[in-house]
């Protein structure tokens, strides 16, 4: 890569913040990653890494930046047994000061790295969104084909909906799919990620060959959609779908760990037959595609609907994406294969965001942290 490329001007200015800010001590990659904790524990040291790297680095988020001018601003972050983060308010008015001089640089470095320039005294909207969007894993090489895999609603249904006749002159097609709120959400987010990849959804019944050999997303779980029951299947996570809907409780996700068996159940209030669903269970799932080795699979499962639509929003949401991101990202480091088992609030009738940054959101993780 061209040494004057504004991304490695940006990485070798991290570098050189970790190796020569201070004369006296040089930090360790894995002394700055625990210092930069998500949700409690430290960063990977390869996402450090990445930052730095000298052939492909990667541009941190903003609020990343804010925190290493945090840490670089004071030699007291290195004062303790485990280097940290000072609060504004231990920082004396020389060391803010040095912080917020290091953060304008960080920042004028990261927008010429974006290719977006940068008002005065403004973070770009319009660089953030790109940023956010070309990272994670929604975002593939371009000219990919992705596929959206959804359950099709049973014939009883569809008789007691309008317009799902092919008949009628208002016949809506899209009525058929099951998860529509979770497809909407994702179709869109994929165009905008992807912009030079084919994004199509298909039926689980009406997958073509090519269709399994691209990068797979399944929204809902087994009742409806075959593609989520034969992939759970394939990939064997330590992840079972009960949906035994006809037996009071008797719709879980059951999760193997240290050599017994954990029943993870929504919560629903009030009579059955009026029963209000106050927080659903959910499965995010990622691994290599077993029908396609250089191609991914991603599993979007909730109980109900609600769970589909709230772990899909987990990295769509543009408030809470990024920090969801970063999260798995440092988490399941080098894993090939990870899942998450997530709670999915529902408050008022609508669906809430889960933030897998704090650790009551998150009900089963695997692999398990080393």
């Amino acid at each position: 890569m061209n040494s004057q490329d504004p991304r490695q001007v940006l990485a070798r200015r991290l570098r050189a913040l970790r190796e020569e800010h201070w004369p006296e001590v040089k930090v360790k990659q894995a002394q700055l990653a625990a210092a930069l904790t998500d949700g409690g524990k430290p960063v990977s040291v390869p996402l450090i890494s990445s930052w730095e790297s000298r052939r492909n680095p990667q541009v941190p988020p903003a609020s990343r930046l804010e925190e290493l001018a945090t840490f670089f601003a004071t030699r007291r972050s290195l004062d303790g047994r485990v280097p940290r983060l000072l609060r504004p308010d231990e920082m004396t008015v020389d060391e803010r000061a040095a912080r917020e001089e290091l953060l304008e640089e960080l920042l004028r470095l990261r927008d010429d790295a974006l290719g977006a320039p940068r008002p005065v005294g403004a973070i770009s909207g319009v660089s953030e969104i790109a940023e956010s969007l070309s990272t994670g894993p929604y975002h593939f090489k371009a000219g990919e084909a992705i596929t959206i895999v959804c359950g099709q609603l049973p014939a009883e249904l569809l008789v007691r909906m309008p317009y799902t006749d092919p008949l009628d002159p208002d016949f809506i097609e899209l009525y058929r799919y099951a998860e529509l709120d979770a497809l909407l959400e994702l179709f869109g987010h994929l165009r905008a990620a992807n912009p030079a990849s084919r994004v199509e959804y298909r039926a689980a019944h009406e997958l073509r060959p090519d269709d399994l050999s691209a990068h797979l997303i399944t929204l809902g779980g087994v009742d409806w959609n075959l593609a989520t029951t034969s992939l759970l299947d394939e990939l064997q996570f330590p992840v079972k779908q009960v949906a035994d809907w006809k037996k009071p409780g008797g719709a879980y996700f059951e999760v193997e760990n240290g050599g017994g068996k954990t029943a993870h159940r929504p919560l629903l209030e009030g009579p059955d037959e009026r029963a209000i669903l106050r927080e659903d269970v959910a499965l995010f799932a990622r691994a290599v595609n077993p029908f396609n080795r250089k191609r991914f699979v991603t599993i979007c499962n909730g109980m109900y609907g609600r769970g589909t639509y709230g772990v899909v929003r987990a990295l769509t949401d543009e408030r809470f994406r990024d920090r969801n991101m970063d999260y798995i990202q440092a988490r399941f480091a080098g894993s090939e294969a990870f899942c998450l088992l997530t709670r999915v609030k529902v408050a008022n009738g609508v669906t809430l965001t889960p933030d897998w940054t704090l650790p009551e959101t998150r009900l089963f993780e695997w692999p398990e942290a080393r």
